[in-house]
C-alpha cells in the first residue's frame, strides 16, 4: 500500500499541482481582469511598456497594482522565511497556508463578478490584489525550497533546459519528466481556467483554491508522518 514517506518526496508533486494553479490564476487575471497578470510579473512589465507607448487595451493602473501587491506578498514571504524554523518545510507551509487564505479572499471577491473589467471596479482590483499577494508569497516559498525545474510560475528556463539539455543537444536529459510535467501542468491549468472563466470567475478561483489546499494538505500530512516516523525510531 502506498504511504507518504516524507515531505521531500511529496514536494515535487505538490509543486506540479501549484504550477497548474498558476495557469488557472493567469487565465483569470488575463481573461477576466483586463490584460493583467497576477502570477507572471514579466508580463506586467511588458504591459507597462505597452501602456507607456499608448496601447489602449492595457492598463498601467492594473499592472502597477498587481506588481505592488506581488511585491508585498514576496516581502511577507521573506519575513516569514527569515525566522529560524524546526525544519526546511515549516516556513513554506505557513506561506502556502497564507496563499490559501488570500486565494479564498479573491474567490469571495469574485462572487457576482462577471469578468467585465470596468476601470474603477472594486471587485476587479480586490481580485488583482488578493491573487497577486498570494502568488508573491508562494514565489518566495518556492524560491526558498529551490526545487530544480519547479518554480511553479516561470517556464522559460524550464523549456530552455528541456531543449538545451536534451540528447539532441548532446545532453543527458536530466529531470526531463519533471520539466515536461511542469509545462503540461501549467498548460492544463490555463486551459481549465479559460473554460471556467467563460462561466464563472468564482468557479475558476474555487478550483485554484481547492488545488492549492490539496497540495498543501499532502505536504503537511507527509511532514507529520515523517515526524512521527522519526520519533518512533528514536523511541
Amino acid at each position: 500500500m502506498w504511504k507518504l514517506t516524507s515531505a521531500d518526496e511529496i514536494l515535487p508533486f505538490a509543486l506540479l499541482g501549484m504550477t497548474a494553479v498558476t495557469g488557472l490564476v493567469d487565465a483569470v487575471s488575463f481573461l477576466a481582469l483586463g490584460h493583467v497578470f497576477t502570477a507572471n510579473m514579466t508580463g506586467n512589465i511588458v504591459f507597462l511598456g505597452f501602456s507607456i507607448a499608448g496601447v489602449a487595451e492595457v492598463s498601467a493602473a492594473r499592472s502597477l497594482t498587481s506588481l505592488a501587491a506581488f511585491l508585498i506578498g514576496a516581502l511577507i514571504g521573506g519575513r516569514v522565511l527569515a525566522k529560524p524554523r524546526a525544519d526546511a518545510i515549516h516556513a513554506p507551509l505557513i506561506l502556502f497556508g497564507l496563499e490559501i487564505a488570500f486565494t479564498a479572499a479573491a474567490m469571495f471577491a469574485a462572487f457576482g463578478y462577471h469578468g467585465i473589467p470596468f476601470p474603477a471596479s472594486i471587485p476587479l482590483y480586490l481580485i488583482i490584489v488578493f491573487t497577486a499577494v498570494a502568488m508573491g508569497m508562494r514565489n518566495a516559498a518556492v524560491r526558498k525550497l529551490g526545487v530544480a525545474d519547479l518554480t511553479t510560475t516561470v517556464l522559460t528556463l524550464t523549456i530552455t533546459g528541456l531543449a538545451a539539455d536534451s540528447s539532441l543537444a548532446g545532453g543527458s536529459n536530466p529531470r526531463w519528466q519533471r520539466k515536461l510535467g511542469s509545462i503540461l501542468a501549467m498548460l492544463a491549468g490555463a486551459a481549465a481556467g479559460a473554460i471556467l472563466v467563460r462561466r464563472s470567475v468564482f468557479a475558476a478561483l474555487a478550483l485554484a483554491l481547492a488545488t492549492t489546499s490539496v497540495c498543501s494538505a499532502l505536504l503537511l500530512a507527509a511532514r507529520q508522518w515523517g515526524s512521527q516516523g522519526r520519533a518512533a525510531k528514536a523511541g
